[in-house]
């Protein structure tokens, strides 16, 4: 006997692009399981995350909501789950929830809504955990051991890894999300995260395979291709640093744009006040390195989750199975005079984001989607392709009628919000998107405006162009019917309010994410 639902399939990459690198003839990141995938079913050109912080991105991942709705606004809230969240809904319609990898969506743990599988609480670190020890000695591996080449860290951050050095050997075994660097994975690449996590993923679908009388979800969120960036020589072998032209935005003087464009922390990048160097601090053939790295990582990271998708159809599951495989956010690496990570501003380096669906005898294969969607669609999807739905109202679409066509119809324009980065950084936001314009929405700070079909790299503000007013006005009223539409209390948000007047010391905080992660990593069962 076989379930009559669909079993589910998610695989999550942390903090990918969709990016551009390429369209001015070099290489781009080579992910050639993805590319199957959605040759096998639908690409999403234009799928935006609804807000670029991974803390808030994956609570939106989990309930359909923008963070002014789940009110989960920084990476560090404690705002409990009291929002509805697809993983009750699954399970309630019979679904076995598994979910294995990075959680960063609040407090507890997946286990705490009913998920088997293996995660750590916050951002969690698997190189610490006793399921990757065991899992070494199962296949007899040595632990993850790296080769850091640069190392980009305030001199704050340098106290509190000061294990981290420059042109020297390196364990991931601290809070790993402090680890702003690039370089090497010396062992092989099963040490690595995204191997692991793919290795219990494939075990996992064994299992359910003996035994298909109930559907099942399974989630992988990778903790790649966040930084930092550490390829195995294998993936690094793909990629010439020399070969990678200047990207379009690296010598970007910041003109015309909002004041918080310039932040950046992370030394030799930012100066003595935090503030971004222009022209970069970096020459460019130092870039050539860190982007051939991190399009490396995008390729190992793309590998594990092949592997994945291999095991899957070798089990007979793959045509029963719809797969979604996106990211929670972008990266804005190298982009606009030369940052690192990401930041409080809402560049398509940090917003936009592969997305791909595979759904056998639902979505024909080869299909191309350029209509705007946003990842507070994908929770609805999936409860929709479960034959259950959420029971307050969500702020996300089904995207499985615009996927096969059957949709009567589909906003041509998106909304995306942003609350600053935390730690300090308190801003609110709004970027909508329509058509080839972006216009974007700061209340104290500039506005925004761009052509994206004229200028992908958005360097020419066009906000303050006379010509391009009536654009503005037609924009800012749009954005405001999305404002209605999602209830959103814009500027004068007393969740917000409540988030910055809660804001901890960012070292504060790391220090004790530190001490939570020693104690707390952990498997669940």
């Amino acid at each position: 006997m076989t379930s009559e639902r669909p079993n589910i399939l998610w695989l999550v990459n942390d903090h990918q692009a969709y990016y551009r690198h390429g369209w001015d003839g070099g290489p781009r990141p080579l992910t050639p399981h993805f590319d199957r995938l959605a040759a096998q079913g639908v690409q999403f050109q234009r799928s935006y995350a609804a807000t670029p912080l991974c803390g808030p991105a994956r609570r939106t991942l989990l309930t359909g909501l923008y963070p002014h709705n789940h009110q989960h606004y920084y990476n560090y809230s404690e705002q409990p789950h009291d929002r509805e969240v697809y993983l009750s809904h699954l399970a309630q319609a019979g679904y076995r929830n598994f979910y294995f990898g990075k959680w960063h969506a609040g407090p507890g743990l997946p286990a705490d809504l009913g998920c088997e599988g293996f995660s750590s609480r916050d951002y969690g670190n698997p190189y610490i955990s006793a399921t990757y020890h065991d899992y070494l000695r199962r296949y007899g591996l040595p632990p993850a051991e790296h080769w850091v080449e640069r190392a980009f860290l305030s001199d704050s951050m340098r106290r509190l890894f000061p294990d981290l050095r420059e042109q020297s050997r390196y364990r991931c075994n601290q809070a790993w999300c402090g680890e702003h660097a690039v370089g090497l994975t010396l062992t092989p690449k099963e040490t690595h995260e995204s191997f692991f996590l793919a290795n219990l993923a494939c075990e996992a679908l064994e299992q359910l395979a003996r035994d298909r009388r109930r559907p099942f979800h399974l989630r992988v969120d990778f903790w790649g291709p966040h930084q930092p960036y550490f390829p195995t020589q294998e993936y690094a072998n793909l990629y010439r640093p020399e070969n990678i032209p200047e990207y379009g935005s690296f010598r970007d003087d910041l003109v015309n744009r909002p004041d918080l464009l310039a932040e950046e922390r992370n030394a030799p990048l930012g100066d003595a006040n935090g503030r971004l160097i222009i022209p970069s601090a970096l020459p460019w053939s130092e870039w050539q390195l860190i982007l051939a790295r991190a399009y490396a990582h995008i390729s190992m990271i793309d590998a594990a989750g092949g592997q994945i998708l291999d095991r899957l159809q070798q089990l007979g599951l793959s045509d029963n199975t719809l797969v979604i495989w996106t990211a929670d956010h972008g990266d804005a690496v190298v982009s606009h005079g030369g940052h690192f990570d990401k930041g409080s501003y809402l560049t398509e380096e940090i917003i936009r984001v592969p997305l791909a669906m595979r759904f056998p005898g639902r979505i024909a294969p080869g299909q191309v989607c350029d209509r705007p969607v946003c990842s507070i669609d994908l929770p609805v999807t999936t409860v929709g392709a479960a034959e259950t739905a959420f029971e307050r109202r969500v702020d996300g679409r089904n995207l499985l009628p615009l996927a096969t066509g059957q949709a009567e119809s589909w906003p041509d324009d998106v909304m995306v919000e942003t609350f600053g980065h935390g730690y300090g950084l308190h801003y609110q936001g709004r970027a909508l998107l329509a058509g080839p314009y972006k216009y974007v929405y700061w209340g104290n700070q500039p506005d925004e405006l761009y052509d994206l079909e004229a200028d992908p790299y958005e360097l020419n503000n066009l906000a303050t162009d006379p010509n391009g007013q009536a654009i503005l006005a037609e924009m800012a009223q749009r954005l405001a019917a999305w404002q209605r539409q999602t209830q959103d209390p814009g500027f004068d948000d007393p969740g917000f309010q409540a988030a910055v007047a809660g804001d901890e010391d960012k070292l504060l905080h790391l220090a004790v994410l530190r001490d939570s992660i020693l104690r707390d990593s952990r498997p669940y069962v």
